[in-house]
């Protein structure tokens, strides 16, 4: 086997890896997850190194990943992702003028942050993309704590740019699509075409998955919150579920279904309504959030445009086997971010 990379992302409920071998034809070859402890981690923020070490050492022994090389993936309510159009310039001088540019802009002072821009085009002199800043002590946090375990961190990625590059050969280059992750905690939207990200919102939404239950209840035996997701039998759906859902939504839906619904159709619409925007195609749904009983029906409800559930079985092949559930649904966007670095 030639090289491969290590998708990664902390979550507060856990820490979920994917590796995939390097090359023309990228696929996954071993994936994991192992539970944390509450208070050790909230996504894309580490709080207790020492449990997330743990759980990254039991990690890579578990799932017995070949690489120590690393692609972190970073998905927070507390990352800024927007618009933004500066003056077209050399990249390495946009880089140096960026937080002098940003800083009113900004939630931390621009010494505080990460900041990175996304050029997606360019009118005369004025340059327009996406700006995403991270608190530079939260990313510092989790590479830190990486190498307490020996994993070399080779990039940190916007979960978001993972989304839209693991779902472009699902659409055609010309289509616009969304694709929509339901986390535990955080829902990412992302507007694409071609795999190139036009648009990111990042919801912050509870929504009562089956991690999230357990990491709330904290009743699963410890022997089995410190190992690796097993593998199952299943592979991609690849399911349809057609727009506006006939029948009548349960009125005991869980805590967060509603809510992001009414958001998700918001956030669409508000993409829809700029006069440069093409209308989407479709949309495409993954993450753990997915799975919830009620979430399908109501996203069905709210919005207009076709959805399809797409599983990681659906987005590359595989030479092991294939996860089940709710890994299968989040390892899409896992693989999504270890792609970025394949692709190179």
């Amino acid at each position: 086997m030639g090289k491969t990379i290590v998708g990664l992302e902390v979550t507060e409920e856990s820490v979920r890896a994917a590796e995939i071998s390097l090359g023309r034809k990228p696929q996954l070859v071993a994936y994991g997850e192992v539970p944390l402890p509450p208070e050790a981690a909230r996504d894309s923020e580490v709080l207790d190194s020492g449990a997330v070490a743990v759980a990254l050492r039991q990690l890579w022994t578990g799932a017995k990943f070949r690489s120590k090389d690393a692609v972190l993936g970073v998905a927070s309510r507390r990352i800024l992702v927007r618009e933004y159009t500066t003056q077209a310039m050399r990249p390495d001088l946009l880089r140096e003028a960026l937080p002098y540019q940003v800083q009113d802009l900004l939630p931390v002072p621009a010494s505080q942050a990460v900041l990175d821009f996304f050029p997606l085009s360019q009118d005369g002199d004025q340059v327009s993309g996406l700006l995403v800043a991270a608190v530079s002590e939260n990313i510092e946090q989790i590479i830190s704590t990486l190498a307490k375990v020996k994993v070399r961190a080779q990039a940190v990625d916007l979960a978001a740019f993972g989304l839209a590059r693991v779902t472009a050969p699902l659409a055609s280059p010309e289509e616009t699509v969304a694709t929509v992750s339901i986390g535990d905690h955080t829902t990412q939207v992302v507007i694409s075409r071609g795999g190139v990200p036009l648009f990111v919102r990042l919801l912050p939404i509870d929504v009562a998955t089956a991690a999230t239950r357990r990491h709330n209840a904290e009743a699963v035996e410890p022997e089995l919150e410190l190992a690796a997701v097993a593998a199952g039998n299943g592979s991609g759906t690849g399911l349809t579920v057609p727009s506006r859902t006939r029948g009548s939504i349960r009125a005991a839906t869980p805590p967060g279904v509603s809510d992001l619904a009414a958001r998700l159709r918001s956030t669409l619409a508000f993409f829809g309504s700029r006069a440069a925007s093409a209308p989407l195609s479709r949309v495409f749904v993954t993450g753990a959030g997915a799975a919830v009983e009620g979430i399908l029906p109501a996203l069905g409800a709210a919005i207009d445009t076709p959805m399809t559930i797409v599983s990681v079985g659906d987005v590359i092949s595989m030479s092991t086997p294939p996860p089940a559930g709710e890994v299968a649904l989040n390892l899409v966007g896992t693989v999504g971010i270890a792609l970025g670095e394949a692709g190179k």
